[in-house]
């Protein structure tokens, strides 16, 4: 008995520490986590993250997850903290609880390099017709806002700066220094316009009630500050400057030198994906996509049934709660349900102190949502399926001696199904195209895929042509397997 006690110990000691989860968007590009053709994932952030591991001696692993959704992630607990530019507002320090800051950012106006008529913000307002572009929800919305300068908000940078330096559908980008120095600084057909402004502070995020993990982490970051790691971090990345002198003093830094190549050729890289390299990709996010239609609408079909029974045949009350259920989820965004399901229902219980965990899973979530929705389509399909077969099939039936219950299982619902063929193929392939917005609880299927490989890439048209190319080559032939169907399940002409 005695042995076995440091036996336990020395078990204990050998298993390794369970690995921490980080949540960013790789979508949001350069430079803090993204895609290389390369090197695969890359950024300053994710540089960050691994010798943030190396202090707190402790594997850290990576979660994409939609910018727009990282908060309520992290209140509901699907990672440990969230780290992906992350701007210190008001806002958000109600919610969590933020580390010690990592970056101090500032403001940056990019404009055409043949821009004359302005070179400041107030420039932008006092231009007539002038649009800037900018992300929603971020720091620089919010001023361009206060300022009252019209503006056009994109979700990622790429997407801006895009529309700026191509389309030309807007004037200026007015966006955090990094990502104008990532994306404008190399490309001549941009230019700074002004000097930076308007200062705040990165930071990782925390559940309130994660303290313990939190001051780890400060703890590690102040480590970085002080040995010099971050500071080299930064110059590999070309964001130190004075600012960043006030995080902390005393950095012992050798090296200064020039910006890493990373940085300076990033749009070049870019432009070296190849399609083995991100097809791979696509076709996981295809296979997602797949599995989540096939799901979704199989539970939509066995709901349903039931549902257009109960409206048709049910008692009184039974038929009002069919009604009810086939009004509310047709009424009711897909995209709001989602949302209810995975952010709504772990939220309900932690407040209520129920001790059952409610939180599902990305795929779960996103199986019920489509499936809750397409089975009130489904119930009125089948149900106008029914009524519209004969009613002297029904007498038919009776006249040979065959029971209500004998007739519809054997005569009526093989012809309604038949009926119904049709509408329900429509509906599976518009549930395949719908699967899209399960990447609002972090999934990520085949469109989600295709927006972090193009804002990765900037293979916008190439990568887009691929994707319409996988939707197509599994909608059409649903198509074609459903004309089949009705050829074999038609009644024989005489």
């Amino acid at each position: 008995m005695i042995l076995q006690i440091p036996l336990m110990l020395l078990l204990a000691l050998a298993q390794p520490p369970t690995p921490l989860i980080w949540a960013a968007d790789e979508e949001g590009g350069a430079p803090y986590v993204y895609r290389d053709n390369k090197l695969g994932r890359v950024g300053f952030e994710l540089d960050i993250i691994n010798a943030l591991a190396e202090e707190l001696k402790r594997p850290i692993e990576f979660k994409q997850y939609a910018f727009d959704s990282l908060i309520p992630g992290l209140l509901k607990g699907d990672f440990d903290f969230a780290m992906n530019g992350l701007e210190i507002n008001q806002e958000r320090q109600e919610k969590i609880r933020f580390s010690k800051p990592y970056y101090i950012y500032r403001q940056q106006l990019v404009t055409r390099a043949d821009e004359k008529r302005f070179n400041t913000l107030l420039g932008c307002k006092n231009t007539l017709g002038t649009i800037v572009g900018t992300m929603d929800g971020t720091q620089a919305e919010r001023l361009l806002n206060q300022a009252k300068i019209p503006i056009r908000t994109y979700s990622s940078s790429t997407e801006a700066y895009a529309d700026l330096v191509s389309a030309g559908r807007i004037d200026a980008v007015f966006l955090d220094l990094p990502m104008a120095i990532s994306y404008a600084l190399p490309n001549k057909r941009l230019q700074f316009a002004g000097k930076p402004t308007a200062r705040g502070f990165y930071a990782i995020g925390f559940h309130p009630k994660n303290e313990t993990l939190a001051k780890e982490v400060d703890a590690a970051i102040d480590a970085l500050k002080t040995n010099g790691k971050l500071r080299s971090i930064l110059v590999k990345w070309n964001l130190w400057d004075e600012c960043q002198e006030e995080l902390s003093q005393g950095f012992l830094f050798e090296e200064e030198g020039r910006p890493n190549a990373i940085t300076h050729s990033i749009l070049e890289e870019n432009q070296a994906w190849t399609i083995n390299r991100y097809l791979p990709l696509l076709l996981e996010g295809t296979w997602v996509t797949i599995q989540l239609t096939l799901c979704s609408f199989a539970l939509a079909l066995v709901l349903g049934l039931p549902l257009s029974l109960a409206r048709l045949y049910g008692a009184p009350w039974l038929k009002s709660l069919a009604l009810l259920y086939v009004e509310f989820f047709r009424g009711i965004p897909v995209l709001l349900l989602l949302f209810f399901l995975y952010f709504g229902l772990p939220a309900i219980a932690e407040s209520s102190g129920l001790n059952i965990s409610l939180a599902l899973s990305p795929f779960i979530a996103a199986t019920l949502g489509l499936g809750l929705n397409y089975a009130a389509y489904e119930a009125e399909n089948f149900r106008a399926s029914i009524q519209s077969v004969p009613q002297g099939q029904w007498e038919a039936a009776a006249s040979l001696g065959m029971g209500k219950t004998l007739t519809f299982r054997r005569i009526i619902l093989p012809q309604a199904m038949r009926i119904a063929l049709p509408t329900t193929t429509n509906d599976l392939v518009a549930l395949f195209k719908d699967t899209s917005i399960a990447s609002v609880v972090a999934l990520v299927e085949l469109n989600k895929q295709y927006q972090i490989l193009a804002k990765s890439s900037l293979k916008f048209v190439e990568l887009g042509l691929i994707t319409a190319l996988l939707y197509l080559a599994l909608s059409v032939p649903l198509g074609r397997l459903a004309r089949a169907l009705e050829k074999k399940l038609a009644p024989e002409r005489r």
